[in-house]
């Protein structure tokens, strides 16, 4: 599971839902069994355990078999607003659906099985365009759903690094309703332990500000980044202009083929496995 990744549409990362974030761990370890480029039906059921959800958040087993049974309860209610078609194709409506059609809580094995819900498929697989991707070891350890959501958005533009989004939207996506009404509550429960969360836990370091319409906080922007991975050190010989020989790349690709070859909507790191694929398919 560590290795496991998370393919979501855009559309879907901007959706306006809430969920527990037990109810996350459910969904998001199920997503990530979800292969990007195959075909997904909804008949297809996934299945997670406490035991799954205790070794990826590092929680003791009983207490993930506890809240298993009353999040997927709880999942299997919940809505979900989306207000853009998959992959950027299609007439864009506000459509409300739901998560799952099925939830089969299995008391035995500790373990929960579900079907996603039809209109949930397009925005989970076969995503050719203007998808998000990350790591399930990513949100491992949050325990804020506010936090895994922010997350979310923010690597929905890791490129650029920077996100400014109104507190209306956010709000909106959040679905927090009538909660935090007051803007000091807002910031204190929800954005403040987000970013608290993801500077702790995640690949990310973010900071952010708030901006203001006359006298109203009206929006917030994060500028974030990825954080340096301590690297050991190995003695080598080398002249002091080596690394500037060196093209920067992926996976043995030059950035600049990547960048004039990614599609729209499309990361580095995904343009660069892509053309890997490719020029596999095309030497066989």
């Amino acid at each position: 599971m560590d290795t496991a990744l998370i393919y979501k549409s855009n559309a879907l990362i901007e959706a306006s839902y809430r969920l527990s974030v037990y109810e996350q761990r459910i969904l998001l370890s199920c997503i990530s069994q979800v292969r990007r480029d195959a075909p997904l039906t909804d008949q297809q059921l996934y299945t997670v355990s406490a035991q799954q959800i205790a070794d990826i958040t590092g929680t003791k087993l009983g207490t993930a078999y506890q809240n298993l049974k009353a999040a997927a309860e709880r999942l299997y209610r919940r809505e979900v607003t989306l207000k853009e078609a998959p992959n950027g194709h299609g007439q864009a409506r506000v459509r409300l659906t739901r998560w799952v059609q099925t939830i089969e809580y299995r008391d035995s094995e500790g373990m929960v099985a579900l079907r996603f819900g039809t209109d949930m498929v397009p925005y989970l697989s076969q995503l050719s365009a203007q998808f998000t991707r990350y790591a399930l070891a990513d949100v491992a350890h949050m325990d804020s759903a506010h936090a895994v959501r922010l997350y979310e958005l923010l690597c929905q533009w890791r490129d650029a690094g920077k996100r400014e989004v109104s507190t209306e939207w956010l709000r909106e996506a959040f679905q927090l309703g009538d909660k935090y009404p007051a803007i000091k509550d807002f910031k204190r429960w929800v954005i403040i332990p987000a970013i608290e969360q993801i500077n702790k836990h995640s690949p990310l370091w973010v900071k952010w500000e708030q901006k203001k319409t006359g006298r109203k906080i009206s929006h917030f922007c994060f500028v974030f980044g990825e954080k340096l991975k301590e690297k050991k050190k190995t003695p080598q010989k080398k002249s002091a202009t080596d690394c500037d020989k060196v093209p920067r790349s992926l996976y043995g690709i030059p950035m600049d083929v990547i960048e004039r070859l990614a599609r729209p909507g499309e990361s580095y790191d995904d343009a660069a496995l892509r053309l890997l694929s490719e020029a596999k398919k095309s030497y066989e």
